[in-house]
């Protein structure tokens, strides 16, 4: 692999991508860019807004097109959202340009974790909470084809930041 210094962190809603980000960018003394963030003070709406306005079609356009032409910099950890390696060319443009972290939880467990802010979620937002788990299951199992594609896979339900950062200066020193 090429001397890489880009990470990204991918995963599905609710794992964690955003807070294992900024510590990860803290941990390596990095900048971080949350891609969300990035596509709302683009967009000048919420991601919410943009579902609800203009549909899931238009935000993946939108979020794709906003991936491709951010002014990463070398150092940068960059947490994406649950969709976005799901969508056009995203995963591979993600492996091109730096080194992907996946954060892996049960549906079990990301059930427990969007309980509390489900409607805070598009895509939660018309679930019933007695159908949630199973959502849940079944948008993980078609999402996993592209998360499994990660350069790393972990289990982010005991993640311990001072590990990952040590595989990925391992990485990065090859």
């Amino acid at each position: 692999m090429p001397h890489i210094r880009r990470i990204y962190i991918i995963g599905f809603m609710g794992s964690g991508k955003t807070t294992t980000g900024k510590k990860l960018a803290e941990g390596l003394n990095w900048e971080f860019i949350d891609l969300d963030l990035e596509i709302e003070a683009s967009a000048g709406q919420t991601i919410s807004e943009i579902f609800s306005r203009s549909g899931e079609e238009y935000f993946r356009k939108l979020e794709s097109e906003l991936l491709h032409r951010l002014d990463i910099k070398e150092d940068t950890v960059v947490s994406l959202g649950g969709g976005t390696p799901c969508f056009s060319d995203n995963m591979d443009y993600i492996n091109k340009t730096g080194i992907s972290v996946y954060l892996k939880m049960t549906p079990a467990q990301l059930s427990k974790r969007l309980s509390i802010e489900s409607g805070e979620r598009p895509l939660l937002k018309n679930i019933p909470e007695k159908d949630r788990r199973l959502y849940i299951t079944a948008k993980l199992s078609e999402r996993e084809i592209h998360y499994n594609k990660a350069s790393i896979i972990v289990n982010a339900g005991n993640l311990r930041i001072g590990n990952l950062i040590s595989r990925l200066e391992s990485i990065m020193q090859k």
